[in-house]
């Protein structure tokens, strides 16, 4: 999303003069333009900004640029500028769907404070656009992966330039911090999300049976093999393959998986006959493979072939601004399932859960948050370890609201990037008032820039 900004249209070169003066030592950015043609040219449905012009004017008049922003986007509030003379037609477009009107002469200040209210109106319009798109994109079939903190941001920004190429990917995270959700979600981003996505858990799968659930076998393999049997591996092809707990599949297998990646190949147990693959490996782990590697307890060469690009998911208590959003799309999920109506957390509870651990990660939240719709708000007062806020002592609720409002302006600086004006905008506070806000919390606005 762009600065925002202020498009000003009048004819009087004295005035557009006083406005861009008065504007930029509010550190409000303007551009002035003599005609509306002109200014017209410049607004699209996209444009983060106000319209300001003059209703006398040659050629377009103000109603007519009314109609024209309209006409592009309805959203885009446009304040009139009068002289006494035209207050009956200053009415009239207010009817005709106007921001407001402000008359000849004009108090600075007041026109100042009108114009951060429609550039407000304006951000909360087109940031409201934007989260209808993500629900629509929400609503989608497929995996989700929600999260607007920096350690997110930096998954998406690994994942996004090699979702459409072949190379392996491995996952490192701790047990619930969505390996699963994110090996679904490059599958279904690629190019083979038209095919098989196959997952196995090395970790869950007897060591006499997984070679035949990988390889396959013909009928007759082996005692009680009755029947040939398709291997996940071939099944994959075309598609993606998730090894989860990859760090337990047996040295025996791991070398036998290492040949399956050099050749694209694969033969069934009992089998004399090789089929081609093209398959993709997503392998996920909780264990630091490459000091496995080091011990001899996991193949360094099948770790550098799955290691292809390394990804790490970040911990739940490394993003707790996100735990908000996880929690009531988790909520809106259960809602659905078991038909019943989802409650919105208050500040003190929200505040609560920020504060806890997270041992168990998003898959503990997501728990918590189906019993949160089955029992209502007394889940999180369970005594069980996702309820009760990981903080010693007890907090009164000014520390639990101080805690509270940090987070909310961590994740707000850190969405506008440490921009004090799309913060202001964002949390609809005045600039004093954010400044002390930040004061008050000990955040420095140059912390949040790229």
């Amino acid at each position: 999303m762009t600065d925002p900004s202020v498009i000003f249209v009048d004819d009087d070169p004295h005035i557009r003069q006083a406005i861009a003066q008065a504007l930029n030592l509010e550190d409000l950015p303007v551009r002035c333009f003599e005609a509306a043609e002109q200014g017209l040219r410049c607004i699209t449905p996209e444009y983060n900004g106000v319209v300001l012009c003059d209703y006398n004017m040659p050629g377009m008049d103000g109603l007519e640029m009314l109609s024209a922003v309209q006409a592009l986007d309805k959203t885009i509030p446009v304040i009139i500028l009068t002289g006494q003379g035209d207050i009956s037609t200053a009415v009239s477009a207010m009817q005709q769907g106007a921001y407001d009107f402000i008359e000849k002469p004009f108090n600075h200040d007041g026109l100042i404070e009108l114009l951060r209210h429609a550039l407000e109106k304006r951000h909360l319009a087109l940031e409201n656009r934007r989260l209808k798109a993500q629900l629509r994109h929400l609503a989608r079939p497929g995996p989700r992966i929600l999260g607007g903190t920096p350690s997110m941001q930096k998954v998406m920004d690994t994942l996004t330039p090699i979702l459409d190429i072949t190379a392996n990917i491995l996952l490192f995270g701790e047990t619930g911090s969505g390996k699963d959700a994110l090996a679904r979600y490059i599958h279904e981003n690629s190019p083979r999300g038209a095919h098989n996505f196959v997952a196995i858990n090395c970790g869950a799968v007897p060591e006499n049976l997984i070679e035949s659930e990988l390889f396959g076998h013909e009928a007759g393999a082996f005692t009680g093999a009755d029947k040939r049997r398709i291997g996940k591996i071939e099944h994959a092809n075309r598609g993606t393959l998730f090894l989860d707990e990859v760090e337990s599949m047996p040295m025996p297998l791991q070398i036998k998986l290492l040949r399956v990646l050099e050749e694209q190949k694969v033969e069934r147990l009992g089998s004399n006959q090789v089929q081609e693959l093209d398959v993709r490996i997503v392998a996920a782990t909780k264990a630091d493979l490459k000091t496995l590697s080091d011990e001899g307890s996991f193949r360094a060469d099948l770790y550098y072939r799955l290691n292809v690009v390394k990804v790490d998911i970040p911990p739940l208590r490394d993003r707790k601004e996100d735990i908000p959003m996880l929690f009531h799309h988790f909520v809106l999920i259960a809602a659905a399932r078991y038909d019943r109506e989802s409650i919105p957390l208050d500040a003190s509870q929200a505040a609560r859960l920020m504060h806890h651990s997270w041992p168990g990660n998003v898959r503990e939240l997501r728990n918590l948050a189906e019993r949160y719709v089955l029992l209502g708000p007394a889940a999180l007062e369970e005594g069980e370890p996702a309820a009760k806020a990981d903080v010693s002592g007890r907090r009164t609720l000014t520390e639990t609201m101080d805690s509270f409002e940090h987070s909310v302006l961590t994740s707000a600086l850190n969405a506008c990037h440490g921009s004090i004006k799309d913060t202001m905008v964002q949390l609809g506070v005045a600039r004093k008032t954010l400044y002390d806000k930040m004061k008050k919390h000990g955040l420095d606005k140059a912390e949040f820039k790229d």
